[in-house]
């Protein structure tokens, strides 16, 4: 799966945002560390959806 990220430096730090998943945000220490939590916070979004989308049976 490809999604795309917007990724920036502020202050030092790299920060990325995910346009298609509101609210997944992160930031990293270096540009490999933020693809790494990158990684993590999309999985932990998708997950999250995916539970809400399970107690929510008028979204079916």
């Amino acid at each position: 799966m490809k999604i795309k990220v917007v990724i920036w430096q502020e202050d030092g730090v790299w920060c990325g945002s995910v346009p298609a998943l509101p609210g997944c945000h992160t930031w990293g220490d270096s540009y490999e560390h933020l693809l790494e939590m990158l990684q993590d916070a999309i999985q932990g979004w998708l997950e999250v959806a995916s539970e809400q989308e399970d107690l929510d049976p008028e979204k079916h």
